[in-house]
């Protein structure tokens, strides 16, 4: 019986191909899993520009991370990002199968590491508010204290 189900297996495996564990994750993360994701960044934030810098200098800091890319989006969006990409050393890999959308709402890049990483913020609109807000909340220091008296 054991060997009727191996048999079978192999069968279904020729037919529909090896099986993938979270289909949809998969393909909502470009291919990879979300607790290997660093950094995300959707289509409509690609377009408006806002966030380039904050991403370019995130990948600067995780140079032995790898870049997903839909390369579905037009080379004028996905350039810059392919460019600091081979600056920093940085392996990139361009997704264009037609499962990888092209919606505001889909993921344009995806910066990612081979084992789990488990990060709660991901997207780089919540990754620049917390590290702006982490500046604004830190306490001066004696120093800084100082500097500004004799500033003002």
């Amino acid at each position: 019986m054991d060997k009727n189900t191996n048999v079978d297996s192999r069968l279904q495996n020729a037919i529909h191909g090896t099986p993938k564990i979270n289909p949809d994750e998969q393909r909502k993360y470009l291919g990879t899993f979300r607790e290997r994701v660093v950094l995300t960044m959707t289509v409509a934030q690609i377009k408006n520009n806002q966030y380039r810098d904050d991403f370019i200098r995130e990948m600067k800091a995780n140079s032995d991370k790898s870049l997903l890319i839909n390369g579905n989006l037009s080379q004028n969006l996905i350039g810059p990002y392919m460019k600091a990409a081979s600056q920093f050393s940085i392996q990139f890999t361009i997704k264009t199968d037609s499962i990888y959308t092209t919606n505001d709402k889909d993921l344009a890049l995806v910066l990612t590491a081979k084992q789990a990483m488990n990060r709660d913020n991901i997207d780089i609109e919540n990754y620049v508010n917390k590290e702006t807000n982490s500046k604004e909340q830190k306490p001066k220091s004696l120093l800084d204290k100082l500097k500004d008296g004799f500033l003002n």
